[in-house]
């Protein structure tokens, strides 16, 4: 497994971290939530970097990445309702976006077919990351809950809109065609 690939594992493998830093009550535990996720988000930059630069993008990790940024910003988001920082309803509709384009890529490797990341998925991620980021900022007492509300608002809509996209290039896709 290439450095990139592990890059991504790891990035799942800080899930169960951040859940557990976001639920265990202690001083400061949100800061130290937050910080572990951002440094986890990171290596999504970092690991694609990689990739490129030493030309070994794999299938394995055009089909991992997205799915490592999922579990851990949607386990971030959904440990930050309880934080109440995140409101439920918009965590609800990001996740259902989130399994529904999930179903998508299953469909398509079903078909051959492997559906990488694309540009407003891309800025999806990050808007959802900004968004997590600022709300374990905002559990941790440094932002006013409002400015959470807004930034997670934001990431619902650049998370909606980037699913419109890949609903465009869903027929192209379900014929085992390359997006």
């Amino acid at each position: 497994m290439s450095l990139p690939d592990q890059l991504t594992v790891a990035r799942v493998a800080a899930v169960p971290l951040v859940v557990l830093l976001f639920a265990w009550d202690f001083p400061n535990h949100a800061y130290w939530a937050t910080a572990v996720f951002v440094v986890a988000m990171a290596t999504d930059q970092i690991d694609g970097w990689l990739a490129r630069r030493r030309g070994i993008s794999s299938p394995l990790g055009k089909l991992l990445d997205p799915v490592a940024d999922k579990v851990l910003v949607l386990a971030a988001l959904v440990m930050l309702i309880g934080e109440g920082v995140a409101p439920a309803w918009m965590v609800a509709l990001i996740v259902v976006r989130e399994i529904l384009v999930s179903g998508l890529r299953l469909a398509a490797v079903e078909r051959g077919v492997v559906l990488g990341a694309r540009d407003l998925g891309r800025l999806k991620t990050w808007a959802q990351t900004l968004a997590a980021t600022i709300a374990g900022l905002a559990a941790a007492g440094a932002w006013s809950d409002d400015v959470a509300w807004w930034a997670v608002f934001a990431a619902l809509v650049a998370t909606w809109v980037s699913g419109l996209d890949y609903a465009r290039v869903a027929p192209r896709v379900l014929r085992g065609e390359n997006a």
